[in-house]
C-alpha cells in the first residue's frame, strides 16, 4: 500500500491522470474529516506548504486570535478517487496541520499519533495495527436523508439474496482496492443491515489514515446505491452495535516482539506487559475509544460488546483477546473501541498505554478463560474484574484522573476534548426522549 512520492512525481502524475481538483484533507478533534479543495493550478503552492485556512472555525483547533493554520500535505498519501469523473479527476492529499512558523499544531490529531509513534521508535518499536470496522447500511427517505429502516433480515456470514447489501459491499471492496487497499475479508455481520470489511494491517499512522479513507469510501459508495452507511455505534435498540476491534503488535528489528513459542500462550514478556498497560489505563482511555453518548448503549451485556476489563487467549467475552495466530502474526485485540472514535487519538492512547506497561513492567492479572457474562457480580468482584465506564460522563471523569492519557493528548487537546464531551453529556441529559414520554406521560 506504500508509495513514496516527490513533489515532481505528484505534479507529473496529476498531469498524466488528468486530475483537475485536489482535496487537502485533515481531521478535527472528533475524527470528522475536513478538506480544502484546490484546482491543479494551485497544487504547486500546496506542495510548498503555503495553503492557509482559518483554524478558529474547526472544532478543537484554535482561538480567533491565533487562527491561521497551514496545511502540510503528506506526499505519500496521494490517492485518486475512483468514484469521481474519469475526465477531470479528483485526487486527495492528507495533511498535517501546522502553525504559520512551521511548528506542529498541538490540536492536530495526526500530530498526537505521530508523537506517540516517535516515542515508540525511541524504544526501538514499530506499532502495527489491523482494524476491523463494522457499519450499518440503512435506507434513505424521499429527501435522501438517512433513516434506520432496513428490509433485510440477514445475519452473520449470510449471503444474497438474504444479504441485500451484498452488491454495495462488493463495490466498496473494489473501490478500496482501486485506492491501494489490500482487503482481507468482507461479510455480513450479526445484526440485519450490519457489515464488516477488514483490510491489511499497517504501521499506525498509515492505519489511521486508512480508517479515515475507508469511512469516506464506504459512505460515498453506499450513497451511490441509495443507502446510508453509518458508523454510529448503536443505531438500533435490541440488536448488536458496531465495533472497531483494534489488532495490535509491536515489531523490533523487523520481528514481532509479542511472540514467544516457549510460553504457554505463545506470548512474550513484552506482550503481557503491553496487556497490563492497556488494562491499567483502560478506564481513562474509554472516552477516546468510545467517544459518544451513544457508544455506551453498545457497551452493555447481551450483545457481544465487551464490558469487563480482562483478557483471554481462549474466549471473546473479555475486553482483550489474543487471536489464535502465533509467530509473526501474534497480536493483541482490543475489542471495546467503536468506529465513531477518532482513529489517530484511539491508536495514540492504545500505544502509549501499552508502552507504559512495557517500560514499567506492568503484569496483567490472570487470564479469564470462562464467559465473564455468566459470572455473578460477587464472582467478578472476587476475581478483581472491573467494568469499563458505563456512560460518557463516567468515561470523561476517568480521563480527567488518568495523567498518562491526558499527557498523550497534550494539554491543548485534553482540555478542549474534556470540555466538549462534558457539554455533549449535559445536552443529552437535558433531552426529553421518546422512552420517557411512553414510560411516564400516561402514568403520571
Amino acid at each position: 500500500m506504500h508509495k513514496h512520492y516527490t513533489k515532481e512525481d505528484i505534479m507529473e502524475l496529476v498531469q498524466d491522470e488528468d486530475v483537475e481538483f485536489i482535496r487537502l484533507q485533515f481531521t478535527d478533534m472528533f475524527g470528522q474529516m475536513k478538506n480544502v479543495a484546490i484546482t491543479v493550478s494551485q497544487l504547486g503552492k500546496a506542495l510548498d506548504n503555503r495553503c492557509m485556512f482559518d483554524g478558529s472555525s474547526i472544532e478543537g483547533f484554535a482561538r480567533v486570535e491565533e487562527a491561521d493554520m497551514i496545511l502540510y500535505p503528506d506526499l505519500d498519501t496521494l490517492a485518486i478517487f475512483p468514484w469521481r469523473p474519469q475526465q477531470g479527476k479528483v485526487a486527495r492529499l492528507i495533511c498535517d496541520v501546522k502553525r504559520p512558523g512551521g511548528e506542529p499544531f498541538e490540536g492536530d490529531p495526526r500530530y498526537v499519533l505521530k508523537r506517540a509513534v516517535r516515542e515508540a521508535a525511541e524504544l526501538g518499536y514499530t506499532f502495527e495495527v489491523g482494524p476491523e470496522c463494522e457499519f450499518f447500511l440503512f435506507h434513505t427517505d424521499e429527501n435522501g436523508l438517512p433513516t434506520t429502516i432496513t428490509h433485510e433480515k440477514a445475519g452473520y456470514f449470510d449471503l444474497g439474496p438474504l444479504d441485500l447489501g451484498e452488491n454495495a459491499r462488493r463495490d466498496m471492496v473494489l473501490t478500496l482496492e482501486d485506492m491501494g487497499f489490500i482487503v482481507e475479508s468482507s461479510h455480513h455481520e450479526i445484526a440485519p443491515a450490519q457489515h464488516e470489511i477488514d483490510f491489511q494491517y499497517d504501521e499506525a499512522l498509515a492505519a489511521a489514515d486508512n480508517i479515515m479513507t475507508f469511512k469516506l469510501a464506504v459512505k460515498t459508495i453506499a450513497k451511490r446505491h441509495g443507502l446510508h452507511a453509518t458508523f454510529m455505534p448503536k443505531p438500533k435498540f435490541g440488536v448488536n452495535g458496531s465495533g472497531m476491534h483494534i489488532n495490535m503488535s509491536l515489531a523490533k528489528d523487523g520481528k514481532n516482539i509479542f511472540s514467544d513459542p516457549s510460553d504457554k500462550n505463545g506470548l512474550s514478556r513484552e506482550a503481557y506487559w503491553f496487556i497490563g498497560g492497556i488494562m491499567k489505563h483502560m478506564k481513562g482511555m474509554t472516552a477516546i475509544t468510545n467517544p459518544l453518548v451513544n457508544s455506551y448503549k453498545r457497551l452493555v451485556p447481551g450483545y457481544e460488546a465487551p464490558v469487563y476489563i480482562a483478557w483471554s487467549a481462549t474466549n471473546r467475552s473479555p475486553l482483550i483477546r489474543i487471536p489464535s495466530s502465533r509467530g509473526e502474526h501474534t497480536r493483541i485485540e482490543l475489542r471495546c473501541p467503536d468506529p465513531s472514535a477518532n482513529p489517530y487519538l484511539a491508536l495514540a492512547v492504545c500505544l502509549r498505554a501499552g508502552l507504559d506497561g512495557i517500560v514499567n513492567h506492568i503484569d496483567p492479572p490472570e487470564s479469564v478463560d470462562c464467559n465473564i457474562f455468566d459470572l455473578t457480580e460477587e464472582e467478578r468482584k472476587s476475581r478483581g474484574i472491573e467494568a469499563v465506564p458505563a456512560s460518557l460522563r463516567e468515561a470523561v471523569s476517568e480521563l480527567e484522573k488518568d495523567e498518562l492519557i491526558r499527557e498523550v493528548l497534550g494539554v491543548h487537546m485534553a482540555d478542549k476534548y474534556i470540555r466538549a464531551k462534558k457539554e455533549e453529556w449535559e445536552k443529552y441529559t437535558a433531552q426529553v426522549t421518546e422512552w420517557e414520554i411512553s414510560q411516564y406521560l400516561n402514568q403520571y
